[in-house]
């Protein structure tokens, strides 16, 4: 009797000798492919490592070095603008030490304008015939509109010094705002130039590109640096002309009311001498009329002694004429004795006639001499009034003088002075 033998299978479709080979060579296959590409993807993850870590470390040593270089150039920059800084400073503090010395300059003209205006008024006190326009009066008046035209330029100086110490100060303020600027660059690139890996205070920065509408590049921001040196440059240049110019334009003021004060000064010692000339002149015009009126005097005296000497004697001529009358009968006749009476009677008449229209004229003359004289001394008067006035005046204007060109104790000094006759005279044992 046969035997059976029951067996198992799972019951899923059974698969061929050769295709199970073929499975394990396919599967052979993908692992040599896998295992290929696993290798060429750990070579290039090391390539890439390798790569990627010179890369970094050449970054960060390039990086490094360019925040270097750029702390560098901003020191040096720095460095520029700080010396413009203190070129600036100094430029500030000399125009503001100018400025107050024009200030001075026209607070000491004050006092010639005051002099010169005084001098003005006083010599315009001068009498009627005294007020002329001579060229005392004319050199007055120019010195006047010289020291007034000075004044007020140098007001405007003082004004534009002013403004030019404004915009100095505008200056030095953008020019302090750049500097630290600079300085507060540099700090954060040095902070940054200290950085590394191991550093502290490092941490992910999601916002790390900047914001390029509130950046500029690097060729915009060094012409902004050499604009920035070469405006500063140019103001300090302009400020050393502006003080060199108001330097010379205060010692022409000097030399100008220096110049124009002696030409002042020496028409006033000028008309002085006229006037004293003049005076001099009517003194003795004066004597002489006074002694001219004198003898007249006395003549006038002579002249009624004499006419009144006529009087007996035309008194006796006609006594004598009218006791002829009284001749008897024909001895009443015109004989030489009547002819020699009657003519020393009409002589004697013509002669008082004479001596009275003598007097008369004489008296006149003498009248006249003394409203002239009466003239002269009036005349005199008024000019010793003015030649006062003008000494006044030359005194008034000696505090103008000073240093060299004080004045002497005495006229004979100045003039010893004035003609460098120093060497000439002998000193005295």
């Amino acid at each position: 009797m046969a035997k059976f033998v029951s067996t198992y299978e799972k019951p899923l479709p059974h698969i061929g000798l050769p295709d199970w080979y073929t499975k394990q060579w396919e599967l052979r296959q993908s692992a040599d492919v896998r295992r290929s590409e696993v290798c060429r993807l750990r070579n290039a993850s090391k390539t890439a490592r390798s790569e990627g870590n010179v890369r970094t470390k050449w970054d960060i040593y390039m990086n490094d070095a360019r925040i270097a270089d750029r702390v560098l150039e901003l020191s040096r920059w720095k460095d520029v603008l700080e010396d413009l800084l203190q070129k600036l400073l100094i430029e500030i503090r000399l125009l503001r030490d100018e400025k107050a010395n024009t200030e001075k300059e026209i607070e000491s003209i004050t006092h010639p304008m005051h002099v010169t205006s005084e001098c003005i008024s006083t010599r315009d006190c001068r009498r009627e015939t005294e007020l002329t326009y001579d060229e005392a009066d004319i050199e007055l008046k120019k010195e006047l509109c010289t020291i007034t035209s000075i004044h007020e330029a140098l007001t405007k100086r003082a004004q534009a010094a002013w403004e030019k110490l404004k915009h100095l100060e505008a200056v030095k303020f953008k020019l302090n705002l750049d500097i630290e600027d600079k300085n507060e660059t540099i700090r954060i690139d040095r902070e940054n130039l200290e950085m590394d890996r191991a550093y502290a205070n490092i941490s992910y920065k999601p916002k790390t590109v900047i914001d390029k509408a509130n950046s500029i590049t690097y060729e915009v921001w060094l012409d902004r640096c050499h604009h920035s040196k070469l405006s500063v440059e140019n103001e300090l240049n302009e400020c050393y002309r502006f003080r060199e110019a108001t330097r010379a334009m205060k010692e022409h003021a000097r030399n100008d009311i220096k110049a124009q004060q002696d030409v002042t000064d020496y028409t006033l010692r000028k008309r002085i001498y006229q006037t004293q000339k003049a005076r001099n002149e009517m003194d003795w015009q004066k004597l002489k009329m006074q002694k001219e009126m004198e003898t007249l005097k006395n003549e006038i005296s002579q002249l009624e002694s004499t006419l009144m000497s006529k009087a007996d004697v035309v008194k006796c001529v006609e006594t004598r004429l009218e006791n002829r009358v009284h001749r008897p009968g024909s001895e009443l006749c015109e004989d030489q004795v009547e002819s020699g009476l009657k003519n020393e009677a009409l002589q004697l008449k013509q002669t008082k006639e004479e001596l009275v229209k003598m007097i008369e004229y004489t008296k006149a003359s003498y009248n006249n001499m003394e409203s002239l004289l009466a003239c002269i001394e009036k005349n005199l008067e008024d000019k010793q009034h003015s030649l006062n006035t003008d000494v006044m005046c030359l005194d008034m204007r000696a505090s103008l003088k000073t240093g060299d060109r004080s004045r002497l104790p005495n006229e004979t000094d100045r003039n010893i002075v004035l003609t460098h006759m120093e060497k000439e005279i002998p000193s005295e044992s």
